[in-house]
């Protein structure tokens, strides 16, 4: 025979695009069209019910960025019509991909909403008919003659990402312009071509499988031959008449079974819907209207169908704005349909949120699924996120899940990850076995390429045999259509192809475990190796993240002190609100600075907004803790004694008893001292010197200069906001010109230099601050930023030979090389650290503290004089274009300090000193601490009352230095009873009580909840 498929394919090709695809609906009759252009943002669908309606047509434009027009489509469907399955068929100009461009919600005149549109997802149904799977034995009838009206909320959502990453002024309504974008194209009722539907699903499932064999299998030349075969049955000139003979000839084919040992694929419905990225907050309530209105009419007519949906944030829009979709959906969950999964609030950032913040995730996201459900989440899911924290695995089991999925890690730049199947342990050594789709993507098609993708990559041959896939459209949201379930038919066991499976992840998970016996293991953080830049974009997203969490921590601690001593209420319902919206902003496109402006704009004005609740819930309750009195009460919320004030408590202040500070000028120098450091601040503004006293060693590597701000250029490839590309370290710029140098202040207990500078068109005042009884250097930033795609950062050559740098991360720290031996650690140029970052030798080291910084890199290198420099650098600012053209532009405030000669334990009490700042209030008396701990390598993160409203303390806490560590916990009230509970307060073991207290033992790391009874 001779070699013609190359001739086949091209005629198969140019069937599909120009015969069988336009052939799948009939006739036609155009809907009539009335519009009314909403003015402002959306309105309940009530409202436009009642709008006044003008007559519209096809070439109409529509839709100012991001406006909204209500559509009124009526038709009559004839009579001749009777026993056909009849569609609506509506395009409004769509482009760009499903989520990414105009999208629309349909109602019935009543207002029950029906499905939603998009480019991929075009047809509605005519009234007693479903939009759902196609059943080829019996189809719904439409009763002829009678009319039928929809109504169409459709969003002008602008396609915000340009080709070639772009700037645009469409992030935000303000700048987005008023010109209509879309038009409308197609308003029809037509009669539907079931045949012809199924005979594309064949042709697809079948051509896409043929593509992906080798030439030389014998199997991909069968497929050619059927399809040929199948093309010549079909009669061109009635393609819907001759659909079902075409279809016999591919029978034969999709008949044949899998290989025995062919790789199984667990298919879990999935729209991964972005809480906010591309659009607002406001959107994305309307993107999972229209999803799960699409979800629920495919569970319809699909009982077999699953489909797995995350952040109860989502689940909690739609009972608050769309209450008869929130039925639908409550309907859908019952029948074991939708699976409420990943028991977060948020699919949340895991680099940056805190140790408290994350948890909370897990508590408000799986108390949602269980109250509004009765559902137990086991599945974490978290498929888009930029990178994982080592302290993820032991939040996960402490929150009563089993499993972890991701996806994102395939993005890696350099390194493959070597496993999709494996235990992932973390700094705590608590293990959670963990999954990733090899398919390489959250977005899945079920297309050919996905599933050979998904066999041939997965790395965990031999040991295991299945896989999951998520399938639907997604980050805009849209959900699995009727064709991915059709080809889901076809390929649940099909030759040459995986296995596919409609199932709920949690049995893929148990399959897996049980299968895959010894599973290996992946030890740390699971690090993406792109994404870098989002550490610190939208420094003022980060900021008000930082201070909310800790605002939130005093809130809670001193409204529980108040409440025991009976002075105040509780305030549940205020700070269950609060944290909800704290949690919202850490969703992954929000707190990691990768959102149009809007978004972020947004974020600022809810942070803002909220740092005003918490600080009158703070003065309240430290008001009634205080009581009424003309002495100065000095409030501390850290974890760690401080100037005499007890941790967690509040003492009247007393006079210092530290030497004073001094200040000398030496030539062009100021020289500041207090006993325990002496710093020198040269002609240049820089750090000259910084002597820690007692050791008497300089912290600044000889020849080296401390603080210095350094500017880079900052143009990566692709992802602006998203990514630094390790190419920016080849252009950089030392600040070192000085507009001034001023002592500002000068006392005994301290003494404040401000250097200004000037640079681009942009200006910083740097005020370094020397305080009595500090063995540590205050850096206070006050930035005037407007620079374009530029990166700053402040540098700190740091005079020791450190093997590895030790950053802060959630209940602990993480340790990383500052070596490049391998490309694992090379990709590692700009690492997450939260409060601090600890280098030194053994024995002997330096941290950098700060209060809203996130990036990091550190660097080594071994001198002339055969010492080794480790340069620890903030990441303060950057400039980035897209998606935000004005990113970060404008006035910050950003502190951070260096402490020489700390170790861990004081790089911990530091990180802590500078997040939560002693309050001072006029009153009349101390007030004891609520819990004492006798360790202080025992850190209490959170007091609180329990959620239950019990009037239970509730107290959080966690082994901070690496090290096994035994405490004993005491209380300034009467003990009834300690329970050891999960993140949700449940109880896991009862704790014994000895002489009014508990003792702990805890492992490095170790998370523990205790639920106080009081007596």
């Amino acid at each position: 025979m001779h070699d013609d498929h190359r001739l086949v394919e091209a005629r198969l090709e140019r069937a599909l695009q120009q015969r069988l695809r336009p052939a799948l609906y009939g006739e036609t009759v155009p809907l009539d069209i009335e519009v009314w252009h909403a003015p402002g943002e959306p309105v309940p669908v009530s409202e436009a019910l009642a709008a006044d309606f003008k007559p519209a047509a096809l070439g109409d434009k529509w839709g100012p960025p991001w406006g909204t027009s209500w559509f009124r489509l009526t038709a009559q469907v004839p009579q001749e019509w009777d026993g056909r399955r009849v569609e609506a068929v509506i395009d409004l100009g769509f482009g760009g991909g499903p989520g990414f461009s105009a999208e629309g919600l349909a109602y019935t005149p009543d207002g029950d909403p029906i499905k939603g549109l998009n480019p991929d997802n075009i047809y509605l149904p005519i009234s007693g008919l479903t939009a759902g799977g196609v059943s080829e034995s019996e189809h719904a009838k439409a009763k002829g003659g009678t009319r039928f009206q929809v109504y169409l909320e459709a969003a002008a959502n602008p396609t915000v990402i340009q080709e070639g990453f772009r700037p645009t002024n469409l992030g935000d309504k303000s700048t987005a312009g008023t010109d209509p974008m879309y038009e409308i194209r197609r308003a029809e009722i037509a009669v539907f071509h079931v045949d012809v539907w199924h005979l594309l699903r064949d042709v697809e499932v079948l051509s896409q499988l043929m593509e992906e064999l080798p030439e030389d299998l014998p199997r991909r030349a069968e497929i050619l031959r059927a399809l040929e075969r199948s093309l010549d049955a079909l009669d061109y000139d009635d393609i819907p008449g001759s659909a079902g003979l075409a279809r016999e000839q591919l029978a034969p084919v999709l008949s044949k079974p899998a290989y025995a040992s062919a790789h199984q694929i667990s298919a879990v419905g999935h729209a991964h819907i972005d809480s906010a990225w591309l659009w607002p907050l406001r959107e994305t309530v309307r993107k999972v209207a229209r999803t799960v209105s699409n979800v629920t009419t495919l569970a319809a007519d699909n009982p077999d169908f699953r489909f797995a949906f995350s952040q109860a944030q989502q689940h909690a829009w739609m009972k608050e704005h769309h209450p008869k979709v929130w039925d639908r959906l409550k309907q859908a969950v019952e029948a074991g349909q939708i699976i409420p999964i990943g028991g977060m609030w948020v699919e949340s950032d895991t680099n940056m949120p805190g140790g408290e913040a994350l948890a909370r995730q897990f508590v408000h996201g799986k108390r949602f699924f269980l109250d509004e459900y009765g559902i137990e989440t086991e599945v974490v899911w978290l498929p888009d996120s930029f990178g994982y924290t080592a302290a993820m695995p032991q939040l996960v089991k402490l929150s009563g899940h089993k499993w972890f999925l991701t996806q994102k890690i395939s993005w890696n730049q350099t390194n493959k990850f070597p496993h999709h199947t494996f235990w992932w342990e973390g700094i705590d050594g608590t293990r959670v076995f963990t999954h990733f789709p090899p398919a390489d993507t959250y977005n899945g098609q079920l297309t050919g390429k996905e599933l050979a993708r998904a066999q041939r990559n997965y790395q965990d041959q031999g040991g295991g045999t299945w896989s999951l896939l998520p399938f639907g459209h997604g980050d805009g949201g849209g959900g699995p259509t009727r064709e991915m379930l059709g080809r889901a038919e076809r390929l649940a066991d099909l030759e040459s192809s995986p296995k596919v499976t409609i199932e709920h992840p949690a049995d893929f998970f148990a399959r897996a475990h049980d299968e895959y016996t010894k599973a290996p293991v992946w030890v740390g953080e699971l690090y993406l190796e792109l994404h870098r830049a989002t550490y610190t974009s939208q420094a003022k997203t980060k900021q008000g993240n930082r201070r909310s969490e800790h605002l939130l921590r005093e809130a809670e601690l001193w409204s529980a002190a108040a409440t025991v001593a009976g002075k105040l209420d509780y305030p549940y319902a205020d700070l269950d609100r609060i944290w909800k919206a704290v949690l919202l902003n850490q969703f992954h496109d929000i707190l990691p600075g990768s959102s149009i402006h809007w978004v972020h704009r947004e974020a600022e004005e809810t942070y803002a907004r909220l740092a005003v609740e918490l600080e009158a819930i703070i003065e309240r309750a430290q008001a009634a803790l205080a009581g009424a009195g003309d002495a100065t009460v000095v409030f501390n919320a850290a974890p760690h004694d401080r100037n005499g004030v007890p941790a967690l408590g509040a003492a009247v202040k007393s006079g210092s008893h530290a030497p004073a500070v001094t200040v000398e000028r030496d030539g062009g120098s100021v020289v500041l001292g207090n006993g325990l450091v002496r710093v020198r601040i040269d002609e240049r503004g820089l750090l000259s010197s910084v002597l820690e006293i007692e050791s008497g060693r300089e912290a600044i590597a000889p020849g080296a200069v401390g603080n210095l701000l350094q500017l880079h250029v900052d143009t990566p490839n692709v992802w602006d906001a998203w990514d630094v590309d390790p190419f920016y370290r080849n252009k950089v710029k030392d600040l070192t010109d000085v507009d001034s140098i001023e002592v500002v202040a000068e006392s005994a207990e301290e003494v404040a230099v401000a250097v200004t500078r000037s640079f681009g068109s942009s200006t910083i005042v740097q005020t370094i601050t020397l305080r009595a009884g500090e063995c540590q250097v205050n850096i206070d930033n006050e930035i005037d930023w407007h620079e374009k795609e530029k990166f700053l950062k402040a540098a700190f050559p740091l005079d020791v030979r450190a093997a590895q740098s030790a950053s802060e991360t959630q209940f602990g720290h993480l340790f990383r090389p500052t070596h490049t031996n391998t490309s694992w650690e090379d990709a590692k140029f700009e690492i997450c650290a939260h409060r601090w970052i600890h280098v030194g030798e053994p024995g002997y080291g330096h941290a950098v503290v700060n209060n809203s910084t996130y990036g990091h890199d550190v660097t080594r290198d071994v001198r002339e004089d055969g010492g080794t420099t480790t340069t620890v650098r903030l990441s303060l600012l950057r400039a980035p274009r897209v998606p935000d053209p004005v990113t970060d532009q404008g006035l910050h405030r950003l502190s951070y300090a260096l402490v020489p000669g700390a170790g861990i334990p004081e790089a911990v009490e530091e990180g802590y000193r500078i997040n939560l700042p002693a309050r001072t209030v006029t009153g009349a008396e101390g007030v004891a601490p609520l819990v004492e701990i006798d360790n202080p390598a025992v850190v209490v993160e959170a007091v609180k009352l329990a959620d239950d409203q019990s009037g239970d303390v509730v107290v959080r806490l966690y082994e901070a230095h690496g090290n096994r560590a035994t405490a004993r916990l005491s209380t300034s009230f009467g003990l009834a009873s300690v329970q050891e509970t999960d993140l949700l307060e449940r109880t896991l073991a009862d704790r014994e009580i000895t002489d009014g207290g508990v003792s702990v033992a805890l492992r490095p790391f170790q998370v523990l909840t205790l639920r106080l009874k009081r007596a």
